[in-house]
């Protein structure tokens, strides 16, 4: 597994979904949660990124219907990001791309695994 790649992509997608911390409270969020709060272009806006971890998920070899399954997190954090405060509370609690990374993760070492199971 591209190890350096996926860490990339994960402190990316740290940045967006879970970089700070309210304080006193376990609650996390990240670039995408505060972009969110401008309306419409914010969540169009924070699409760009999740859309490279999208891109380098395909890049990095993951199987069509992980790409489709991440595409649909993106999606889904778009369509109800857009939503003024459901949204935003949305945001706080679905943490698109840190989960498009964990799948990604998982491929990528499931792919590595039968590759050493198969040789």
């Amino acid at each position: 597994m591209p190890g350096s790649e996926i860490d990339k992509l994960d402190r990316l997608s740290t940045l967006l979904d879970s970089r700070f911390r309210i304080p006193g409270t376990p609650i996390r969020f990240g670039w995408d949660s505060l972009l969110g709060l401008i309306p419409g272009a914010g969540d169009l806006a924070s699409l760009g990124p999740s859309a490279y971890l999208i891109y380098q998920g395909y890049r990095l070899g993951a199987r069509k219907r992980t790409i489709v399954r991440m595409a649909a997190n993106a999606g889904l954090d778009l369509v109800i990001g857009a939503v003024p405060l459901l949204g935003d509370a949305f945001d706080l609690v679905f943490k698109a791309n840190n989960r498009n990374v964990a799948l990604l993760r998982k491929e990528l070492a499931d792919a590595s695994e039968t590759a050493k199971d198969s040789s």
